[in-house]
């Protein structure tokens, strides 16, 4: 039986380029889909499926990022004076304990690889799952949770996938898949990027991972890849052999808000999923329709 995933990396190091000038003085990971940051549904979403120890990776000017993992005094006193306890289980309710989050800095951007292996000594020696905010997921049971359950199966390293069209091949890693049952696929190979002629499959790994720890021996070599970077699905593909590999179909709808449409879907599709403002949202949704 494989090992409890109580380890969850958050990569946050990027600058936001796509979303400048927002992002100019906030961190993309801060961006609001509704009434929550981005970061804070992947935390959510990571506590949900039974993560203890939550590892941010960040870079230059994400104060804000973790300021909002902290208590603010003064805005809980206020709220409370005021009478408005619901706003403040809003804002602390959901909050990791003192001591189960950790910072560390990435001082280049050298990649998703370099990201991940700056929180190896935070890892150390056990599964744990890596995140990437900018993939939103809305699903009945929190994606993580599902890898979770098959990571308990099947051990190794699981990642989520889903079908791309083949010419999108060439803007994700892509599985060689070696046995496939519609909801577990087993690879014996990863490609990252793969122009689409050459793409083995169209199964492609979305912003969720739950990973072995002996991809940070890989890691450890910094050698880059695509793009000139330390590509993290590089160090998986070096370890399948070692030991096992599976991409999971999740159940769910994932958004990538990295993208601006992709964002305003996401806002528009959690919106309309919220019980307290789904009608007010059709409403001003139908001029719109065309």
């Amino acid at each position: 039986m494989a090992r409890h995933v109580r380890k969850a990396v958050f990569p946050v190091g990027g600058m936001g380029t796509r979303f400048l000038p927002a992002t100019k003085a906030m961190p993309k990971e801060m961006l609001p889909v509704v009434d929550k940051p981005l970061i804070q549904y992947a935390v959510e979403e990571a506590a949900a499926a039974g993560c203890e120890h939550f590892i941010f990776v960040t870079g230059r000017g994400k104060n804000a990022l973790e300021d909002h993992f902290d208590h603010a005094p003064e805005l809980e006193r206020t709220l409370k004076e005021r009478g408005k306890f619901d706003l403040v289980e809003a804002v602390t309710s959901w909050m990791p304990k003192s001591g189960q989050i950790s910072y560390t800095r990435q001082s280049e951007p050298l990649g998703l690889g370099h990201a991940v292996w700056c929180a190896r000594d935070l890892v150390e020696d056990e599964p744990f799952a890596v995140l990437l905010p900018d993939d939103l997921i809305l699903s009945k049971t929190p994606c993580l949770r599902q890898m979770v359950a098959v990571h308990t199966e099947v051990g190794g390293h699981v990642v989520a996938v889903s079908d791309v069209p083949r010419e999108h091949t060439k803007r994700y890693g892509i599985l060689d898949v070696e046995t496939d049952n519609g909801r577990i696929a087993k690879a014996r190979g990863l490609v990252e990027k793969p122009d689409p002629e050459l793409a083995p499959s169209t199964l492609s790994i979305i912003g969720r991972y739950i990973l072995h720890p002996i991809v940070f021996e890989v890691l450890d070599r910094k050698e880059k890849g695509a793009g000139g970077e330390i590509q993290l699905t590089d160090a998986i593909s070096q370890t399948i052999g070692t030991v096992p590999f599976h991409g999971l179909r999740f159940e769910g709808n994932r958004y990538d808000c990295g993208d601006k449409v992709g964002w305003l879907e996401a806002n528009v599709a959690f919106a309309l999923d919220r019980p307290d403002i789904s009608e007010a949202v059709r409403s001003v949704l139908r001029p719109f329709q065309f």
